[in-house]
C-alpha cells in the first residue's frame, strides 16, 4: 500500500502526487489509481491525466466541490496496491535504423563506445514501458532505456525533425509523432504514424502500454509506409509480462527482428486498422536487409547475445528526472 498528497492544480483541477522520482513502482500506482477511478468514477470527473509522479483529475466545479471530490478520492483510493507486473499490452513499432533516417546513429555508437550494430539491438533489444504522453499529441515518455545508450541532448536543438524519427535524449528514448524542433539524437524513423487525428483511436498507444521497436529495412519502411498512406496497414499488439524483457542477441532473433511484420501466435496477437504490421508483407531476403540489420546479425553470432536489460528507470538519477521533459 503507498499513500499520495493531493494538490491544487487550479479551480478545476487536482494532483494526485505518489513521489518525485520517476520509477516502475511509481508508474504502477498512478496506473492502478486512473484504473480505480475509472472502474468506480466520481460524478463531475472530466478525465483522467497520468504523468510521471502524480495523477491529474480534472473535474467541474459545478458539479462536485473540492472537499467532496478529495474526500471520495482518498477513500476509493485507501489501501491503494501498485500495478505491477503481469500480462501488458506491448505495440510493435517497425523501425529503419541509421543512414538518412538516424543520422545521429555513430554518434550515439560514438558516445557509447560501441558498434552501431550493437547500439541497434540494445535499443530494439527489449520493451519500453510508457510512462506518460506529452510535449506532442502522441509523444511518448518511455522508461527503461539501457545506460549504456544514455547519450547528451544536441548542443543545438535542429529546427525540424521529421515525423516518427526516433530519438535518445539523456535517459530517454522515444518517437516524435509530428514534425518539430528538437534536440534528441535521432537514430531511426518509423512510418507507422503514433498520432493520426483522422483514426478512431488518434493516438496509438496509451501511459501504461509498452513499446517494442523492431528493425527494418529501407525497403521496408517504404512498403509500411505506402500501406499507411493507403489505410490497409495494421499495428501489431501482443501480449507480453514487464519482467520478461524480450532479448535480443542470437542470429535467429535478429533476423526474425528485422521482418517488418514479426510472428506471434494467433492467440496473443491484437490488431489495430490502419497503423502497422500486415501479415501480407513479405520478408526481406538477407540481401535486401539495411547495413544495420546485417550488422547486426554479424554481431548477434559473435557475441551470442546483448545482456538482459531491466525494462525499469534507475529510481537514482535525480539530475536525469528532472530533465526528462526536454525534448
Amino acid at each position: 500500500m503507498a499513500g499520495f498528497n493531493i494538490t491544487v492544480a487550479g479551480d478545476s483541477a487536482i494532483n494526485l502526487e505518489f513521489g518525485n522520482v520517476i520509477s516502475e513502482k511509481t508508474n504502477g500506482l498512478i496506473r492502478a489509481a486512473a484504473q480505480t477511478l475509472e472502474a468506480d468514477p466520481i460524478n463531475g470527473v472530466i478525465e483522467l491525466v497520468p504523468t510521471f509522479c502524480s495523477l491529474m483529475v480534472v473535474y467541474n466545479p459545478c458539479v462536485v466541490g473540492y472537499d467532496e471530490l478529495t474526500s471520495q478520492v482518498r477513500g476509493k483510493l485507501r489501501g491503494l496496491v501498485a500495478t505491477t507486473g503481469g500480462i501488458h499490452r506491448v505495440v510493435k513499432i517497425p523501425v529503419c535504423y541509421g543512414g538518412d533516417f538516424g543520422p545521429d546513429l555513430g554518434d550515439v555508437a560514438e558516445h557509447a563506445g560501441m558498434s552501431a550494430e550493437e547500439v541497434i539491438a540494445i535499443h530494439s533489444g527489449h520493451d519500453y514501458l510508457i510512462d506518460m504522453l506529452g510535449f506532442l499529441p502522441g509523444f511518448a515518455y518511455l522508461g527503461g532505456l539501457d545506460e549504456r545508450l544514455h547519450t547528451p541532448r544536441l548542443a543545438t536543438p535542429r529546427t525540424r525533425i521529421e515525423p516518427g524519427a526516433v530519438g535518445i535524449g539523456g535517459a530517454q528514448t522515444g518517437i516524435y509523432p509530428l514534425a518539430s524542433p528538437g534536440g534528441w539524437r535521432i537514430i531511426g524513423r518509423t512510418p507507422v504514424r503514433p498520432y493520426d487525428p483522422d483514426r478512431e483511436s488518434p493516438i496509438l498507444y496509451a501511459a501504461g502500454d509498452y513499446l517494442r521497436f523492431v528493425p527494418i529495412t529501407p525497403q521496408e519502411f517504404s512498403l509500411i509506409e505506402t500501406q499507411v498512406e493507403s489505410g490497409t496497414y495494421e499495428c501489431e499488439i501482443v501480449k507480453g509480462r514487464a519482467t520478461t524483457p524480450v532479448q535480443a542477441g542470437t542470429a535467429g532473433e535478429r533476423s526474425e527482428g528485422c521482418e517488418a511484420s514479426e510472428r506471434s501466435s494467433a492467440d496473443d496477437a491484437i490488431a489495430i486498422p490502419q497503423t502497422e504490421s500486415n501479415n501480407n508483407q513479405a520478408s526481406a531476403t538477407s540481401a535486401e536487409r539495411s547495413e544495420g540489420c546485417e550488422a547486426s546479425e554479424r554481431n548477434a553470432s559473435e557475441h551470442a547475445a546483448v545482456p538482459q536489460v531491466n525494462a525499469v528507470p534507475q529510481a537514482n538519477q535525480e539530475e536525469e528526472d528532472e530533465d526528462a521533459l526536454w525534448v
